[in-house]
């Protein structure tokens, strides 16, 4: 293999891999910028050794910094960032709760939370079912390979691709969704594996438009937690009303 066609993904992994600096990448998972005293007060470390990490980080290409007059804000580079955070939450152990305010935390980020620009958690991946059920999103299961080691795999060895139905289209631009003009510059309809549901929930332009308009609306609310979100009680029956979604009180 022509050497320049490898990545460094020792490179990426090791600016990852200190707990401190894993903080402020999940800090940052929600899409928000942050001053460095906010994100060393979530990696629990003191503001003369955040620089040192922040600096690790943007050499890394993992974020980017804004000036606005004498401050510094950062954010994640790209929403690449944040899907390769939720896809390594597959295969992490869970962190052990040793507070009740971590456990009460714990369970509202696998409730509801933002996966940088798109709803995620139990919520977001009873959106992702509804959008199918009613058939605004078409699932097209694809086999990667054509080997016998391929074919003997099944399910291991396809991938999922889902498409905006012309249903789908109608139904979201009527809900106010404008799917002719979302960004060109990222994809309209992908998914991240949720971490919490080991099931899928929607992402790409599409999946942050939609979240969007439930922010307009007050159907969601931002919680406490960084990332957390929250379904109001006009979102419940929204939803419900709408596309389908059934959400338990407590969930």
């Amino acid at each position: 293999m022509d050497a320049r066609t490898e990545t460094d993904v020792a490179h990426v992994a090791a600016a990852i891999g200190d707990p401190s600096r894993a903080k402020v990448l999940l800090a940052l998972a929600g899409g928000g910028a942050l001053p460095a005293s906010a994100l060393a007060a979530e990696a629990g470390v003191g503001n003369s050794t955040i620089s040192g990490h922040l600096a690790k980080l943007l050499e890394a290409r993992l974020l980017t910094v804004e000036l606005d007059g004498r401050h510094r804000y950062y954010r994640l580079a790209t929403t690449d960032v944040a899907r390769a955070l939720e896809q390594l939450a597959l295969i992490a152990r869970p962190l052990p709760v040793r507070s009740l305010n971590a456990d009460t935390r714990a369970k509202a980020l696998r409730r509801a939370r933002l996966c940088y620009d798109h709803l995620a958690g139990r919520l977001g991946v009873a959106v992702m079912s509804a959008l199918q059920e009613r058939d605004i999103l078409a699932a097209e299961r694809t086999v990667r390979g054509e080997g016998a080691e391929d074919q003997e795999a099944g399910a291991a060895a396809a991938d999922v691709v889902y498409v905006l139905t012309p249903h789908g289209r109608r139904e979201l631009t009527a809900f106010g969704v404008d799917t002719d003009r979302l960004p060109r510059r990222r994809a309209s309809v992908r998914y991240c594996v949720d971490w919490a549901e080991q099931r899928h929930h929607l992402a790409g332009a599409l999946g942050a438009a939609l979240t969007a308009r439930l922010f307009a609306l007050e159907w969601l609310r931002h919680g406490t937690y960084r990332r957390v979100v929250h379904l109001t009680d006009a979102g419940r029956d929204g939803l419900a009303a709408t596309f389908g979604v059934r959400v338990d009180r407590d969930g």
